[in-house]
């Protein structure tokens, strides 16, 4: 892991991590925190709750980083009594003193502990309902089961910065991956991204995105 990583600010009062040899940040500066809920959590994970015949989700996370998806997750579960199950996958876990200067206010600091202090490559149980397992790897070396995941939050950095997370042979493997009418969602809306989301059978929405960023997608195996 690049030493040189530094904690940002960003607009709604939580923090982002800079990575310099990519020149990009984990979260959006506008607000870390805002734009995870519009992502994932608002147009991911309870769009597909409000159509699911019980109250469970299986996500599939692609990029692990500050953990704050996880979190988001973790306290969804527990305040809605949802049953998730949450499996993450990251090829640079972030070091112990870059977590420790992490400042997310709308998270639960001892949930948030948990998540980054539970072992990798094993499940862990922090709740009742909420267990997690994160994977330490790449995900071009991990096969997704057919057919074992409800949503994907695809949290990738930028196709400009990581153009081999993009590519169709990735995509193809979550595509696979989720159960009929799975949604995968992104903060992402690149023309040639969706392009290749639609030739491999995804159906394609471009939604409103988080604050200063126009669209957002959500993908749904139909």
């Amino acid at each position: 892991m690049n030493p040189e990583l530094s904690i940002l600010m960003t607009s709604d009062g939580s923090t982002t991590i800079l990575n310099p040899d990519l020149e990009e940040t984990y979260h959006s500066v506008h607000g870390a925190t805002i734009e995870a809920e519009h992502v994932y959590i608002t147009n991911g994970l309870e769009y597909f709750l409000n159509s699911a015949s019980t109250p469970e989700a299986r996500i599939f996370e692609v990029g692990f980083g500050t953990g704050l998806n996880a979190c988001l997750s973790y306290q969804y579960a527990v305040s809605k009594q949802v049953a998730i199950r949450y499996t993450t996958i990251e090829s640079f876990p972030l070091p112990a003193q870059i977590v420790q200067q992490l400042q997310f206010p709308a998270l639960d600091k001892n949930k948030l502990e948990k998540i980054h202090q539970a072992d990798w490559n094993a499940w862990v149980s922090p709740d009742d309902f909420f267990s997690i397992q994160k994977i330490h790897g790449k995900i071009q070396d991990f096969q997704l089961p057919e057919k074992s995941t409800d949503v994907i939050y695809f949290d990738a950095f930028a196709p400009s910065k990581q153009p081999d997370m993009w590519v169709p042979e990735i995509l193809k493997k979550m595509y696979d991956g989720l159960s009929e009418n799975g949604v995968l969602v992104t903060y992402c809306a690149r023309g040639q991204f969706q392009r290749d989301l639609r030739a491999l059978g995804f159906l394609v929405e471009a939604l409103p995105g988080p604050p200063r960023k126009r669209q957002m997608v959500r993908a749904i195996k139909s």
